[in-house]
């Protein structure tokens, strides 16, 4: 069986993955711990990985059963096809978000189109471009993934 990408609507990841769950639908949510400021307090909460995105396995045949679940939208679709995720790609992440062995990421000083390796972090050992560069964050492309990562680098 294939993993597929599920849309889903603006912050319902969570909520998708529990009823995907309940109807017997294999699905896998990837969370993070954040800490969250408010005007009051500071908390831990856990926040998707990837905003808005489901991973699904399922058969193809059954692949119009997440429709019956509020908060999906549509799958993900890569060149006219429903974008499939390798059951690597799935290992490497949730092994990636076990691993409590790194600490925050620290990147040295790079150049816009520079093509980079991450060595910690989340999407250790991922190919990147640097895209833009601001006086706080590097703004990477990972091309693998098809995403846009905004990392705040250290002053050292």
């Amino acid at each position: 069986m294939n993993w597929y990408v599920v849309y889903t609507k603006p912050k319902w990841e969570k909520k998708v993955a529990e009823k995907l769950n309940e109807v017997g639908i294999e699905c896998y949510c990837p969370l993070i711990t954040q800490i969250k400021q408010w005007s009051d307090r500071k908390k831990k909460v856990e926040v998707p990985l990837f905003n808005s995105y489901v991973f699904v396995q399922l058969p193809e045949k059954d692949r119009n059963a997440v429709f019956q679940i509020a908060g999906v939208v549509r799958y993900l679709f890569w060149l006219g096809k429903a974008a499939i995720v390798r059951n690597e790609e799935i290992e490497t992440i949730k092994k990636s978000l076990s691993d409590t062995s790194f600490s925050d990421i620290s990147v040295l000083p790079y150049k816009k189109g520079d093509k980079i390796k991450l060595e910690g972090g989340v999407f250790r050992s991922q190919d990147a471009v640097v895209q833009e560069i601001t006086n706080t964050h590097y703004i990477l492309v990972l091309e693998s993934l098809g995403c846009v990562l905004k990392m705040k680098y250290k002053k050292e």
